[in-house]
This record gives structure tokens, C-alpha cells and sequence, in this order.
């Protein structure tokens, strides 16, 4: 280089660092995440730094690589940069669904959410912690039975599956009935020489009686009603006389006291749940041994309705079990005969003519819904002081399976109920 070029470059140097030659200016932005993943439901910081930044309001923007925008509570802001540092925060919904791991970048923008990239931030995972909730359903709960002498219950899985005995809690007593309520909840409650109640827990624990309400009855029935309430209607009262009392529960288990009864008295009937907020009680014996197969309707807001006229075979000792999500079904039963016919419950409440039964004919059996859709007959008797173990799953197209081998001990003139979500 000629002498003339050094001492070119040398003056070049010599202004550059007395400041009198000008320097580049060029901002320089780096964005981090404070970590390379955040858990659904969890927020994560950004980091902003660089050199030469103006003092500012400086905007940022999600970048979907496998989330959506509905992973995120915002997609996009603003945050402010002081002195070449700023921050701001994502945060990642839990959106209860099972989704596997996903990634998301993120970038920094000038003048607003759609201006100039000027940085983006290495990938971050979203990690699935909020999983889809395994969907549990209903599980039900047989009672116990003086008839037999036995005080067990029998715990029904959300599967159908019919759990070993549990020893009861309390004193015995024959002809109770049991609803679910509260959503989640199931009460069994009146019997003879009794109007007590014993609540039961959403895990199918049993409570201790308590001292209830309303007249004294047993071979009574009830049915959950309006969501999360229940109704006990109707059975044998006082001096072995036929009644068809009412009493509502609440959804925190209260029983009222007696709503003058509607319809025609009898006892050893069926009631169920169906249309998902009304209930029906039917079937029965009456007066001496006059079976029937009369129906009463119950509103959303508890109301009996008057008498439907029967439908199908006129018996008693029967049971009723949900399916479908909203429809019913009356089985199985004793009156001039032993009988393993089913009854279909529309979701209008309208009951259909005699189906053929399937499997063993008997009476004093319980019956209630479980899972989400499906329902279950079990233990029963088909001849007095011969109880059985078994039970029979209803489809949730109200197809009755054959009998299968039951759980427990034998018992019969019992009551169930489902609780659970």
C-alpha cells in the first residue's frame, strides 16, 4: 500500500474513535424464551434484547408451527423496550382435550402486530398436560334385602362390571326405594317402619340413616327428576294400606314432606328417569291383588300427572333402568306368571307394547343405569325364598343381554340406584 493509504486509513481510525466519522446504526434484536416449553394452562416469558434499539413500544406475533390459535389466550401485543431490553409473556390454554405435544414460534414486529419482522424466537413446545377427561359415566349401587336377610350392597362399575358385597350400613329394612340426585348423588330412602334416609356419596359410599320425612311406607319407588332432584311415590302405608304420596328431594338430598297423592294407590311398582329431566312410575299391584300396568308421568318440576292407561302385561315386583341417554325401559316382573318381558320408555314417555324377554324370568329384581348410555337388571328371585345372583346389561339401544353370572350374595326385593358423573 502506497504511504498515502496508510495514512488514509490511519485518519480514518483516529476520527472513528474521536467520534468524528459516523458508525453504523443498525438495530439489533434478539428474542429467547425464558425456557423451550410450557405446560397448557402455563405462561412463558420471552426475553428481548439487542443493540441499538430505539426506546419504544415493539409488538409480537404467534407463529402456529403444529398449535392453533385457539391454544393460546392471545396470539398476539405489545410490550415496551427500554434501554435494548424488554419482555413479554404467552400464555398456553389447557384446553382439556388429548392433543400430543405441539411447537410455536414467536416474532418481533415494528409499528404493529403486521409490520416488519425483525426477530424470531427458536421453536417452543407446548406440552400436553391438560388431557382429555376420561369419560367415567354413571356407576350404580344395589341395596340390601330384608326378604332375604341379607344386608349387602354391590357396587356397579361404569363398565357393568357387579363389584363384590359391601357390608350395609345401618339397620336393614325391606320395600325401600333409591333415585339418584344432585347430578352425582344417590339416596335410598323410606322402607318398612321407616321413613329414614341414607344418603350415598358420588363414590358410592352410604351414609348413615337419618331421621326423614312423610309417612311411613315400604314397596314404595322413585326416580330422579329435573336434572338434579328425585321423587318417592307411591307404596304401602300404614295398617298395610296402598297410598300414592309423593315426596320431593332437593338436589342436596332433603326430603319434603307428603304431596297428596295422584293416580291410582298401589305398590310394588317401578319408577325411572327418561327424556333426561322427567320420570315415570308404573306398573304395580293395587288394591287386593289387582296387578296393573298404569303409568304416571312426572314434569321436570315434579308434577304426577293422572293415570296413563297400561300398556303391555299388568304385574309387579318389576324394575326400570335408563339407556340411551334419554329413554327407559320397564323388565322383568311377577303376576300370572314370572316374567323376563321388557317394556321400551320413549323419550316422550310413551311406553311400547310387550318384547319378548330375554333371560331368566323373575321378580324383586333392581335395575338402573350406568356408564353413560347403558343400564343393568340384576339379582332378582323366580321363586319365593330362592333369590339369584345375576344380572343382565341393557344396550344403549335398550337390547337386553342374556343372563350372566352375578357377583355377591344372592338377593331379592331389592332397590338400586346410579350415582357418580
Amino acid at each position: 500500500m502506497a504511504i498515502s493509504g496508510i495514512l488514509t486509513s490511519r485518519n480514518h481510525y483516529n476520527q472513528r474513535v474521536s467520534g468524528l466519522w459516523p458508525t453504523i446504526s443498525t438495530s439489533l434484536f434478539i428474542v429467547t424464551p425464558a425456557s423451550s416449553s410450557v405446560n397448557e394452562g402455563s405462561s412463558l416469558t420471552f426475553n428481548v434484547t439487542g443493540q441499538n434499539i430505539t426506546n419504544g413500544t415493539y409488538y409480537y406475533t404467534i407463529n402456529n408451527i403444529s398449535t392453533a390459535a385457539g391454544d393460546f389466550s392471545a396470539s398476539s401485543g405489545s410490550f415496551t423496550i427500554t434501554n435494548n431490553a424488554g419482555s413479554f409473556t404467552v400464555t398456553a390454554v389447557a384446553d382439556a382435550t388429548t392433543e400430543n405435544s405441539e411447537t410455536f414460534t414467536v416474532s418481533v414486529r415494528t409499528g404493529s402486530v403486521s409490520g416488519t419482522v425483525v426477530a424470531t424466537s427458536s421453536s417452543v413446545t407446548i406440552n400436553d398436560t391438560s388431557l382429555t377427561p376420561a369419560s367415567a359415566g354413571q356407576s350404580a349401587i344395589f341395596g340390601t334385602s330384608t326378604y332375604d336377610g341379607v344386608n349387602f350392597t354391590n357396587i356397579v362399575s361404569n363398565t357393568g362390571v357387579v363389584q363384590n358385597n359391601v357390608a350395609g350400613v345401618g339397620t336393614n329394612r325391606a320395600g325401600y326405594a333409591g333415585s339418584s340426585y344432585g347430578t352425582d348423588k344417590a339416596i335410598f330412602a323410606f322402607g318398612e317402619s321407616t321413613n329414614e334416609r341414607k344418603l350415598i356419596s358420588n363414590i358410592g359410599v352410604v351414609a348413615s340413616a337419618v331421621a326423614g320425612v312423610g309417612t311411613i311406607r315400604y314397596y314404595l319407588a322413585a326416580a330422579p327428576f329435573g336434572g338434579d332432584k328425585a321423587i318417592f311415590g307411591y307404596g304401602i302405608g300404614p295398617g298395610s294400606v296402598r297410598v300414592s304420596i309423593t315426596n320431593l328431594v332437593s338436589n342436596t338430598g332433603v326430603v319434603a314432606s307428603d304431596v297428596t297423592g295422584v293416580g291410582t294407590i298401589r305398590g310394588q311398582l317401578a319408577a325411572t328417569k327418561y327424556g333426561t329431566d322427567k320420570a315415570i312410575f308404573g306398573y304395580g299391584i293395587g288394591a287386593g291383588t289387582s296387578f296393573t300396568a298404569i303409568t304416571n308421568l312426572v314434569s321436570n318440576t315434579g308434577v304426577v300427572a293422572s293415570d296413563t292407561t297400561g300398556v303391555g302385561t299388568a304385574r309387579y315386583w318389576l324394575a326400570a333402568v335408563t339407556y340411551g341417554t334419554d329413554k327407559a325401559m320397564f323388565g322383568y316382573g311377577l303376576g300370572a306368571a314370572n316374567y323376563s318381558l321388557t317394556n321400551l320408555i320413549s323419550n316422550t314417555g310413551v311406553v311400547s307394547t310387550d318384547t319378548t324377554g330375554v333371560g331368566t324370568a323373575r321378580w324383586g329384581l333392581g335395575g338402573a343405569g350406568y356408564s353413560t348410555d347403558k343400564g343393568i337388571f340384576a339379582y332378582g328371585a323366580a321363586s319365593a325364598g330362592v333369590p339369584l345372583s345375576m344380572k343382565n346389561l341393557v344396550s344403549n339401544t335398550g337390547v337386553v343381554a342374556a343372563d350372566a353370572a352375578g357377583v355377591g350374595t344372592a338377593k331379592s326385593v331389592i332397590t338400586a340406584a346410579s350415582f357418580g358423573p
